[in-house]
């Protein structure tokens, strides 16, 4: 199982694998800078070959990016999708340097517009980015929650997106387990059944991470608010409307096998995270 958890770049790519094995992770997800902003050290400055050495030597592979949040490549405003299409290349390339095979993106939101314009500007965007050359990686397209007007909260509306882009290829899923129960799908009680849908519609073929999250709301509520998994003693807050056995069967489902789960639970304090703890717990090792 390769599980690990969002860390952070401050320290360059060696930090982030440094903090991931702090945790016992054999896999970890970074921004390549801040996700709010489109502020980047230079690459040179990231101990990016340092990190890899690292990572090479304590077994930590198959490793994250995540672009930055203020990529929208639904927007109707022309400087705005420009930004999400020029910065989008950019954080592709960086990721690439950091030896991922994966940048986790966020589709976008519609705003003022409608669903069915912004999976056509999102579309638009990726043929640009990807027929203007981009390295062997695969942009995985973010499951949603449904809050406000982002697109990417059915399965349909993935497929809508992917369906429009010339290189489908380079296109993957990336399904996040709180946006997905948060959106209305029973993952609860019929992960089979979503995980079934999910192929008939998308094809299996096309998920590549998970991240893997409770979540402080119920079925179908279109929050978004991510929890510590498990509401019992292992859990702080004390609340996840998921829960642990839901979580623990889909990372050891065998349609899940193979792909790195991401851990983006909330951290209990500014200094305490429960990573490792709920690393352990899902690896089996803490019952």
């Amino acid at each position: 199982m390769h599980i690990g958890s969002h860390v952070s770049i401050a320290g360059g790519l060696l930090g982030a694998a440094q903090e991931a094995y702090s945790y016992n992770a054999n896999t970890f997800m970074v921004y390549t800078g801040a996700p709010q902003n489109t502020v980047r050290k230079p690459l040179d400055d990231l101990k990016i070959d340092e990190g890899k050495e690292f990572m090479k030597e304590h077994g930590i592979e198959d490793i994250v990016v995540h672009a930055p949040y203020i990529i929208n490549l639904a927007s109707y405003k022309e400087n705005t999708y420009t930004l999400a299409k020029e910065f989008l290349a950019k954080e592709i390339e960086r990721s690439s340097a950091f030896g991922s095979k994966y940048i986790v993106l966020h589709p976008g939101a519609y705003t003022d517009k409608t669903a069915e314009y912004g999976i056509e500007r999102i579309a638009e965007g990726l043929n640009t980015v990807i027929n203007a050359g981009i390295p062997d990686i695969t942009i995985c397209l973010e499951t949603m929650a449904g809050k406000g007007s982002e697109i990417g909260r059915s399965f349909e509306e993935l497929k809508a997106i992917i369906d429009l882009v010339d290189k489908k290829e380079y296109i993957g899923i990336c399904f996040d387990t709180c946006h997905t129960h948060d959106s209305g799908y029973d993952i609860i009680n019929n992960f089979d059944g979503v995980i079934s849908d999910f192929n008939r519609i998308i094809g299996l073929d096309r998920l590549k991470v998970f991240h893997i999250n409770g979540s402080l709301n119920t079925c179908g509520a279109k929050k978004d608010r991510h929890a510590n998994i498990g509401a019992d003693e292992t859990n702080p807050k004390g609340k996840d409307c998921i829960g642990f056995e839901a979580i623990n069967y889909i990372v050891h489902h065998e349609k899940t096998h193979g792909h790195p789960f991401i851990l983006e639970t909330p951290w209990i304090s500014k200094t305490e995270n429960l990573y490792k703890q709920e690393i352990a717990r899902l690896r089996g090792e803490i019952i």
